[in-house]
């Protein structure tokens, strides 16, 4: 990964910026009257984007509705996203599961290991409540048993790979983990973390399930050489499509021991007399019937409009410089405290404020066209930095939180 900049951003990056960014930024209609800091719960659509929705929906009306013309197109728009998509994560097309966002690919691979009575759960305190909900059924049903790993207390200290290492048992099934924790920002050592537990892991059965909400879109990505099982994500934050398109991404390896739990047309096989005849060979076989294939459209120009930037890597430094010179900023409010104590290494920065709520400064920010939001575990407010996100932007915050944090 990139080094982190701690450097401030100097007047020649704010030249280039202003002759590259600011015409990129038009394509973002929300930009214009906000100053958007919410990327990681959902960021803005392009217009590349809507419109692409838009010509997909017209061109379904014009070939006519479940016409074989339009069956035919729709079945080549789904292959085109799924062909992006494997190529942004570097992975195979087969591996890919189009799905409706990230809870739907975290639960396919939730319920679809046959699970025994015993079994081992390792669940980081840092997961999303639609994913310790699940884990939480899965207990509660089958018995399995669950521990969890403090990442909370790895945030500016201690290492993430030991906690959870020496929860490890020979009953360990899974272990339940974000890839950039949504609360603090921090990245997880991803591919090192698995290669220690495989290493300690002495069944053999042990696998990978990771909530990818933070990741996709922020961190250059190369799937195939984490050695990870399960891989969920979503297309509407950090890749700016549109909401209800996501994906999971299923190791080969991984795919044999998982059952499909929902089932319908798109995953099976159809024999000649219309009787299902097995699954499909591939991630497909975890997609279920109808789905509003212009998303799929929209996704993908979603997708392909970031690499016009610049490459991921390229991505990922702005981001990193952003959230150096946000964190740095942070530090000169006196009732302003960082959740880090060094600069994040992903676009999420996190803070309390000591002397007003948390819910009523994120609502005063709004009604300011500040938009940023609250977290629960810990109590903060955290910020979204994207790599189009303007220093300006920055500024603004801060001199907006000087006068509400008096």
């Amino acid at each position: 990964m990139t080094e982190l900049s701690n450097q401030p951003l100097t007047q020649t990056h704010n030249q280039f910026l202003a002759e590259t960014l600011q015409p990129f930024r038009q394509e973002f209609t929300a930009l214009a009257t906000k100053t958007y800091f919410n990327y990681g719960g959902q960021g803005p659509l392009p217009r590349a984007a809507l419109t692409a929705i838009v010509n997909a929906y017209e061109t379904i009306q014009r070939l006519g509705p479940f016409s074989r013309q339009a069956l035919l197109w729709m079945a080549q728009i789904e292959e085109q996203l799924r062909q992006t998509i494997a190529t942004a994560l570097g992975v195979a097309p087969q591996t890919v599961t189009l799905t409706e966002n990230v809870t739907v690919g975290c639960n396919i691979a939730l319920w679809g290991i046959e699970w025994q009575r015993g079994d081992h759960i390792i669940l980081s305190d840092c997961e999303h409540p639609g994913v310790v909900g699940a884990v939480r059924e899965l207990q509660r049903r089958f018995g399995v048993e669950v521990s969890i790993c403090s990442f909370l207390d790895t945030a500016n200290q201690r290492d993430p790979i030991a906690a959870v290492v020496r929860l490890l048992r020979p009953q360990t099934r899974l272990v339940v983990l974000s890839h950039v924790l949504w609360n603090t920002g921090q990245v997880i050592p991803l591919a090192a973390l698995i290669a220690a537990c495989r290493a300690a892991d002495t069944s053999g059965r042990l696998q990978f399930l990771v909530d990818a909400a933070q990741s996709v879109g922020m961190l250059p990505l190369n799937l195939s050489e984490l050695d990870v099982d399960f891989y969920a994500f979503t297309g509407h934050k950090w890749w700016c499509g549109p909401e209800g398109v996501g994906g999971l991404y299923v190791r080969p390896e991984a795919l044999v021991m998982l059952s499909p739990t929902f089932i319908g047309w798109r995953g099976i096989e159809i024999d000649p007399m219309a009787h299902p005849s097995g699954w499909k060979p591939d991630g497909r076989r975890f997609e279920i019937a109808t789905s509003a294939s212009p998303l799929w459209a929209g996704l993908r120009a979603a997708i392909e409009l970031h690499p016009g930037w610049g490459t991921p890597q390229a991505r990922y430094h702005r981001i990193l410089e952003l959230a150096a010179y946000c964190w740095q900023r942070l530090q000169e409010l006196p009732t302003v405290a960082c959740l880090r104590k060094t600069p994040p290494e992903s676009g999420l920065v996190a803070f309390q404020v000591a002397n007003v709520g948390h819910e009523q400064l994120v609502k005063s920010l709004e009604n300011r066209g500040v938009l940023v939001r609250t977290i629960r575990n810990p109590d903060c407010v955290r910020v979204s930095l994207h790599y189009f996100t303007l220093e300006s932007e920055i500024d603004q915050l801060i001199e907006v939180l000087q006068e509400i944090c008096r």
